[in-house]
């Protein structure tokens, strides 16, 4: 796997690094070093030497710098010079970049192959609103169909995800590039009436995906006369657990739910970090699995997978001891 070294002047690599992990979860071969104000050179130097010793294979690395010629870049270059039939730096990072570089090294293995490769996504990860002071030339339009609508066929679901916070960065990035959806579609009767939250969800879609908000009564329709939709891959996500199962009782065919984020609220229990239940989110996911439902429990793809079974049973020990 390709090592990644990021470099910045100051904590701006530490918190970028972290901020990546949230994203995309933790990831391995990958190293912040800083240039902080009681530093020097030779102490970057030794730094980023210490860095990319630790790596597996130091033979694939890419530097993402914040500032071409300043003294991170200059001291990459230092070491770059003699490796740059393999290594490879890239300027200008921003979160964008990173995330993306994430994703390609599981399909990558090469410094040089991923560093041409998310330059263009750290481009388009820079935009401005209003969008009239968006440079004409850089303006893209926000959703492109990959040319395949009005194909032949039916709509393939790639991913469907319960997450109380619906299209956020972990969706509109990690999950987006593992499972690569022409179509994101929040299935949700609240926010279908809101129009604020229905316009920012349109805007949060990532660039070559095209994001829909439907009742669930329409998701059904959907389901049940998709020829319109041959050639799409849609990405479902779902704010609750009880929209989900409405969804599957109804007709549409999901044979696996992430369950990624259920957000805590007054008379719910939260058996692990990111989940909270009430005891009618326990009843309807033991009926979404009568109705042959897998349950896929963790926030990003780098994440392991945990046993809904013990998390259901432990939230519903700590319902029984609030009664």
């Amino acid at each position: 796997m390709v090592g990644i070294i990021i470099a910045s002047h100051g904590k701006f690599a530490d918190g970028i690094l972290q901020s990546g992990s949230m994203i995309f979860g933790e990831q391995e071969n990958v190293k912040a070093v800083t240039l902080m104000p009681s530093q020097g050179p030779d102490d970057l130097k030794a730094n980023l030497e210490a860095a990319i010793a630790s790596f597996d294979d130091q033979d694939e690395v890419l530097f993402l710098v914040d500032l071409w010629g300043g003294t991170p870049f200059n001291q990459v270059n230092n070491l770059f010079e003699a490796h740059k039939d393999k290594w490879a730096i890239v300027a200008g990072l921003n979160l964008p970049m990173l995330i993306e570089a994430y994703a390609s090294r599981m399909s990558m293995d090469s410094a040089h192959e991923i560093a041409a490769h998310i330059i263009e996504t750290a481009k388009e990860g820079v935009k401005a609103r209003p969008e009239s002071l968006q440079p004409k030339e850089a303006a893209k339009p926000v959703a492109q169909s990959n040319g395949s609508a009005g194909r032949p066929g039916s709509l393939e679901y790639v991913l469907a995800r319960v997450d109380s916070r619906l299209l956020h960065g972990q969706v509109a990035t990690a999950w987006t590039k593992t499972t690569n959806p022409t179509r994101i579609i929040v299935v949700s009767d609240a926010v279908a009436k809101d129009e604020l939250r229905t316009k920012l969800i349109q805007q949060a879609a990532p660039s070559g995906v095209k994001a829909h908000v439907v009742p669930v009564d329409q998701m059904i329709k959907i389901a049940k006369d998709d020829k319109h939709f041959g050639g799409q891959r849609a990405l479902l996500l779902f704010e609750d657990p009880q929209d989900a199962l409405r969804a599957v009782e109804g007709g549409v065919p999901l044979k696996e739910i992430n369950v990624g984020s259920m957000a805590h609220s007054t008379g719910k229990v939260q058996p692990n970090k990111v989940l909270a239940f009430d005891q009618d989110d326990i009843d309807t996911f033991k009926k979404l699995e009568k109705e042959g439902v897998e349950f896929d429990v963790r926030k990003v793809p780098a994440d392991s997978k945990d046993n809904m079974d013990s998390i259901l049973n432990k939230a519903q020990e700590e319902l029984n001891k609030k009664k």
